[in-house]
C-alpha cells in the first residue's frame, strides 16, 4: 500500500501567507550559528548544508560553507531546492545520505516547508540535529509544516540571538 505524500497543495500553504522573504544574513548570525553548532558537540563535524534557490539563501550557505571549511569542518552534501517540486524526494535523500552528524538550512520559504515534510517523512532526518539562519526560525513556517516536523530545530536571529523550535512556537532566548 502506498502512504501518502506529505507535499502540502497551495491551497494549505495559502492560510501562512504571506510568507517572509529570506533576508541577507547578518555577520551575528552567521558567528552565533557557528557558536551554537560548537556549544552542541558539533564543532569540525559532518554537515549536511541545505539552501532555497533565492539569493539570499544562496548568499548565507556560501558563507557558511566558507566558515566551516575555514575551521576545519566537512560538508558531506551542499543541496538547493525549489519552490515548488513533484515531492522534494531528491533532495532530501541528498541531505541524508551519507548521515551528517548535523544539517544546516538556509531558507524561509514554502520549498522549505515542503522539503522538511518530506525529510521527516521519507528519511531519518532529525529536526533537533537541524540548525537555519534567521529566515527559517518563523512560527508560521512552523505551523505549515505541521506538529512535531520541526520540534527542536534551532538557530540564529539576525541579531545574534538564538532560536528554538518548542511544541510548535519559534521561542527566542539569548542563548542556550
Amino acid at each position: 500500500m502506498n502512504e501518502p505524500s506529505p507535499r502540502l497543495v497551495a491551497s494549505d500553504l495559502s492560510d501562512y501567507a504571506p510568507r517572509p522573504a529570506a533576508q541577507p544574513h547578518t555577520g551575528r548570525e552567521l558567528a552565533r550559528l557557528l557558536a551554537l553548532l560548537a556549544d552542541c558537540g558539533f564543532r569540525g563535524g559532518s554537515i549536511a548544508l541545505g539552501h532555497g534557490r533565492d539569493t539570499a539563501s544562496k548568499e548565507a550557505a556560501t558563507a557558511f560553507a566558507d566558515a566551516w571549511h575555514g575551521s576545519g569542518g566537512l560538508l558531506t552534501a551542499v543541496v538547493d531546492w525549489p519552490e515548488d517540486a513533484a515531492s522534494w524526494l531528491r533532495q532530501a535523500r541528498r541531505l541524508t545520505r551519507p548521515a551528517p552528524d548535523a544539517w544546516v538550512v538556509a531558507a524561509a520559504s514554502a520549498g522549505w516547508v515542503q522539503l522538511s515534510r518530506r525529510l521527516r517523512h521519507s528519511t531519518d532526518w532529525d529536526p533537533r540535529r537541524t540548525f537555519g539562519f534567521a529566515a527559517a526560525g518563523d512560527s508560521r513556517l512552523v505551523t505549515a509544516a505541521g506538529p512535531g516536523v520541526l520540534e527542536g530545530m534551532r538557530g540564529a536571529t539576525a541579531d545574534g540571538r538564538v532560536w528554538t523550535v518548542r511544541r510548535g512556537w519559534v521561542v527566542e532566548s539569548d542563548g542556550e
